[in-house]
């Protein structure tokens, strides 16, 4: 009884908002859905962005097929590796993705990787596919983080603001309330509600902004490598804050600290003193 989700603020009501569709007796999960339509809205537009820019678009189908396969692995790796708590106990839970567990930055790193060595394969610059791919990453994210909305994950503490954003509390995993959400449980018709931030909406909105950011830029851009520092800087910066208010950070082993927040102002910082000194070098040249 009662809806699903709900944005008291903004008047919004979901009655019924399954995880899953059911197709000749097979259930297949909504994010798994998203997370594969992500995937081929990223590939068209990384297509898209090489036709702009007079590149073989080609070229970038056999790029996403490569680093889509190596991207899953390497992000239910760094799930599994930063979560081993309970994957240790539970080992033949390490391949059952249905449910979630992919952990993008994973999937960003084993990409990165991948590129480069199809780079050094087919004798292209680095660089150029990087900047070409990194808006198709974007819309990849902006899609696949409501995978998490639909399996009710990756929200954030406790509010009262415009976005908050109510859910049923049978419906999330208990692991993922804290006391101060407990605190403010609401009570509607007898269905109790946890209220909190809808992070997966702030990042997906936030990558919006990051994308036509490196849009804008694609044929101002002054080297290559220029828009994926862009893209670091911003996804990074946006990541560190956003990280920040979930309640399901995986933490550095034996501490309290958020791994993604970490390596977040990692990259950020990394990719603003890249872009300092390839100003610096552009102006010398000059």
């Amino acid at each position: 009884m009662g809806a699903d989700i709900r944005f008291p603020h903004l008047g919004i009501e979901i009655e019924k908002l399954g995880k899953s569709i059911s197709i000749g007796g097979f259930s297949i999960a909504y994010y798994g859905i998203i997370i594969a339509f992500g995937m081929v809205c990223g590939y068209l537009v990384a297509a898209w962005q090489a036709k702009r820019t007079g590149q073989d678009k080609e070229m970038y189908l056999d790029l996403a097929l490569w680093d889509i396969i190596f991207a899953v692995i390497g992000a239910r790796v760094y799930y599994v590796v930063f979560s081993w708590d309970y994957y240790s106990k539970n080992l033949k839970e390490i391949i059952n993705t249905r449910g979630g567990g992919l952990a993008i930055y994973g999937g960003v790193i084993a990409g990165v990787i991948t590129t480069f060595v199809f780079s050094k394969v087919r004798k292209v610059s680095f660089m150029k596919l990087l900047d070409t791919a990194c808006g198709g990453l974007l819309i990849g994210q902006i899609i696949g983080r409501w995978g998490n909305f639909f399996n009710r994950e990756a929200f954030g503490g406790y509010t009262d603001s415009l976005f908050a954003m109510q859910i049923k509390r049978t419906q999330v995993s208990q692991s993922n309330i804290t006391h101060d959400i407990i605190k403010h449980i609401v009570d509607i018709d007898g269905v109790s509600y946890i209220q909190v931030h809808p992070t997966f909406l702030y990042e997906s909105l936030w990558n919006v902004i990051v994308l036509l950011i490196i849009l804008f830029y694609t044929k101002k851009k002054k080297y290559d490598g220029q828009l994926f520092l862009i893209y670091l800087l911003g996804y990074g910066a946006g990541r560190f804050w956003i990280e920040g208010l979930r309640t399901d950070q995986l933490l550095i082993l034996g501490t309290q600290v958020a791994v993604s927040q970490v390596l977040s102002a990692t990259v950020a910082i990394a990719a603003v003193v890249i872009m300092i000194v390839m100003f610096k070098k552009k102006k010398d040249a000059k």
